[in-house]
């Protein structure tokens, strides 16, 4: 049996400090558009990354594991979560699934949203897996959303209720 993964602490996002997991959480153009999808292009620079700090009304969270390193980002925006990233030297430890449930109990917390949803690239095996064993239903699929380097990419939209969590 698998130990579980170290307890993270959610921060806010400091743009100027976290600006270096986000450009090596993604290593080439088409990790970025699965983790960002279009709005940033390929590499991202800091100039597009604080320009992504203070979107109105987005909450963005850096995942601190209890030695101090910073291991992941996630975000929120109104009832929808994204942008959901593990550092590559920290991926396959349970992070990722321990950072997506601890960004569900602040939704869920404060401002104590009925519901959350987000959209995750069909491809994307091992987050659908986490979104799964956390509660989260397929509620639709958007078949050849965007084409990725001549590949059709499908969306698959999910929904975690209140009382399903």
């Amino acid at each position: 049996m698998a130990s579980p993964p170290p307890p993270l602490s959610l921060r806010p996002r400091r743009p100027a400090q976290d600006a270096p997991l986000l450009r090596t959480g993604v290593p080439n153009r088409a990790e970025l558009i699965t983790w960002a999808g279009p709005s940033l292009s390929w590499p991202p620079d800091d100039a597009q990354l604080a320009a992504y700090a203070p979107e109105p009304g987005r909450r963005r969270w850096t995942a601190v594991s209890p030695d101090s390193h910073r291991v992941g980002h996630v975000c929120v925006l109104g009832p929808r979560l994204g942008r959901v990233l593990i550092a590559p030297g920290a991926r396959d430890r349970g992070l990722g699934r321990a950072l997506v449930s601890r960004a569900v109990d602040l939704c869920f917390g404060e401002p104590a949203l009925p519901e959350i949803s987000l959209g995750v690239r069909a491809h994307n095996t091992a987050a659908l897996r986490i979104y799964e064993t956390l509660g989260f239903r397929t509620v639709g699929r958007l078949e050849g959303v965007e084409q990725v380097e001549g590949v059709p990419w499908t969306a698959v939209q999910m929904r975690l209720t209140a009382p399903d969590r």
